[in-house]
């Protein structure tokens, strides 16, 4: 989540329990705990087809090797795959884990699984794309704790930037992921909200966090809209899926483009000038913390209820600073965790 200070990348420690992580291509189907551990860990994130949820995949497995342990994570086929995920965490639920690191697709596809999960008194550690928080009450199954980025705060970040890079009152376009999600939306709303009356937002327009798709809606944009200056995208992969359609259309430089995510292709881009700035936040953060948070509970500590990951805007001055670093923070955060867990 954005702030104006850095952020302080925090190296998690072990604790002496023993941690391990059940994965959907792992042929280990027991119980999940290794030797001499306690603590039984499993989490079911996004698909890996998008190099956001790897680099929130190599957080996870790196905080397990502090741990002593080798880590895996169990996913969806893709990050579409709603019922798929779900199934996979209905059935984890009937397994012997202490504690479920789970990054919903959508608010709601999960509380099914989840509602097993509170039933069973396990502890849940919500990642990245937040619980719908009416339904998890509904289902008495609200998690222990959500480690994510305010993509709200994305937004507006975006939208600041954006409203440096055009004219007064010129005309952009928002393109978001899936119709509905929650992600999505908020970090629309904040690019709306921080343009407001400062740019004409003209179109928003869904195209499922896929770079085909995204192509293909901002082709139609600036089609529709010949004096178009510039597009926030809610992900870095539509983002360049947005940048080839600007290349193409000849309007590199001439058509702004903000995403958010941080994925290297990205900022690689904004360091050739493809995409102006990307609004990086840090899934290699937000899975370590995920780790750590069970590793607190497993210790007995009380969780915070909310924690912010690191965000940070990367133009072309500091890209080469954020691809050196990646998909580690390149800035300084703050870690609530690595204090209960004793690091």
């Amino acid at each position: 989540m954005p702030h104006s200070a850095p952020y302080r990348a925090i190296a998690a420690t072990a604790t002496a329990t023993a941690l391990v992580l059940l994965t959907a291509c792992s042929s280990d189907s027991g119980s999940g705990s290794t030797a001499g551990g306690q603590a039984k860990i499993a989490a079911v994130i996004k698909g890996l087809d998008n190099p956001f949820f790897q680099s929130m995949e190599q957080g996870i497995k790196d905080q397990g090797a502090t741990a002593g342990i080798t880590p895996t994570v169990q996913a969806a086929n893709s990050i579409t795959d709603t019922a798929g995920q779900a199934d996979r965490l209905t059935a984890l639920a009937g397994q012997d884990f202490s504690c479920y690191i789970v990054n919903p697709i959508t608010g709601t596809n999960l509380v099914q699984g989840l509602a097993q999960l509170a039933a069973q008194k396990k502890t849940i550690v919500n990642i990245d794309s937040p619980v719908d928080a009416s339904a998890a009450k509904a289902a008495s199954a609200t998690p222990a704790t959500y480690i994510g980025t305010n993509n709200e705060s994305a937004g507006e970040k975006a939208g600041a930037h954006m409203a440096t890079l055009v004219p007064a009152n010129a005309k952009v376009a928002a393109i978001g992921g899936i119709a509905g999600d929650v992600t999505s939306g908020a970090r629309v709303d904040g690019f709306t909200k921080a343009v407001s009356g400062k740019l004409q937002l003209v179109q928003t327009v869904a195209a499922n966090w896929e770079r085909q798709e995204a192509l293909t809606q901002a082709t139609n944009v600036m089609q529709a809209h010949s004096d178009l200056a510039g597009f926030f995208v809610a992900n870095d992969d539509m983002g360049l899926g947005v940048a080839q359609a600007v290349a193409n259309a000849g309007k590199t430089g001439k058509v702004h483009i903000i995403s958010v995510d941080g994925n290297k292709d990205a900022l690689t881009a904004v360091k050739s000038g493809g995409i102006d700035a990307v609004v990086a936040q840090y899934p290699y953060a937000i899975g370590l913390m995920g780790m750590e948070a069970c590793q607190a509970a497993a210790a007995g500590k009380t969780l915070p209820a909310s924690v912010e990951a690191p965000v940070e805007l990367v133009t072309k001055e500091n890209a080469d600073k954020a691809l050196a670093s990646t998909p580690k923070p390149f800035g300084d955060y703050e870690d609530p965790f690595k204090a209960l867990i004793g690091g």
